[in-house]
C-alpha cells in the first residue's frame, strides 16, 4: 500500500509552506515506478519550463500583431508537407490535437486567408488543407519572432549540450510511441 507524507517547511523568506512526499511503492509492488525526488523535480522543471517558453513566445507574437503560437505549429506542418498540404488526420498527428481541435483552428486559420480546405482527389470525404500564398508570407513573418524567443532563453540552457538534450527527449518520445527520428 502506497505511503505519502506532508509535513510543514519554512522557505527561503520565512514563509511557511507544505512539503509533501510522492507516495512510495512498495517492494512487492513491481509495476510501481521508483522515482526520486531529483527526477520529480526534473519533470517539474521541464513542465514549467515548456509552459513559460510557449506563454513568452505567444505573448511576443501578439505583441508584434502576429497570430498565435498554435498557428505557427499548423502552418509550418503544412509548409514541410508534400505539395503544402495535408488530410485533417494527418494534420492532427502532426501538430498533436485532436481532430476536432484542429477543426475548429483551422477555421480561424482559413477564416484569415491563411489555408484552405480542397476534396481529396479519388476520395470524396477526404478533405486536404492547404497552405495559400498568404499562410506562406505569415509564416515567415512568424519565424524570427519565434526564434527570437528560443534564442534568448532556450539555446542558452543548453550551452554544449543539445544532442544529449534532444535525444533524451527522443527517446522519450520513442518510448510513448512518437516517431521522432533518434540521433543527433
Amino acid at each position: 500500500m502506497p505511503n505519502s507524507s506532508s509535513s510543514p517547511a519554512t522557505t527561503a523568506n520565512g514563509h511557511r509552506a507544505m512539503t509533501i512526499t510522492a507516495p512510495k511503492h512498495e517492494p512487492d509492488n513491481p509495476d510501481g515506478a521508483a522515482i526520486d525526488d531529483e527526477q520529480i523535480a526534473a519533470w517539474r522543471a521541464f513542465l514549467r519550463a515548456h509552459s513559460l517558453m510557449l506563454r513568452q513566445i505567444g505573448e511576443d507574437l501578439e505583441q508584434e500583431g502576429l497570430p498565435p503560437l498554435a498557428w505557427y505549429d499548423v502552418l509550418w506542418a503544412l509548409y514541410e508537407a508534400p505539395e503544402r498540404r495535408l488530410q485533417n488526420y494527418e494534420l492532427a498527428d502532426a501538430v498533436l490535437l485532436s481532430r476536432s481541435g484542429l477543426s475548429r483552428l483551422v477555421d480561424r486559420i482559413a477564416g484569415a486567408g491563411l489555408v484552405r480546405r480542397s476534396q481529396c482527389p479519388g476520395d470524396r470525404r477526404g478533405v486536404h488543407i492547404e497552405l495559400t500564398d498568404d499562410g506562406v508570407e505569415t509564416l515567415g513573418r512568424m519565424w524570427p519572432v519565434y526564434a527570437r524567443g528560443i534564442a534568448e532563453h532556450f539555446i542558452p540552457a543548453l550551452g554544449k549540450h543539445s544532442c544529449t538534450v534532444r535525444e533524451a527527449f527522443e527517446s522519450v518520445a520513442a518510448s510513448v510511441g512518437g516517431d521522432l527520428p533518434a540521433g543527433c
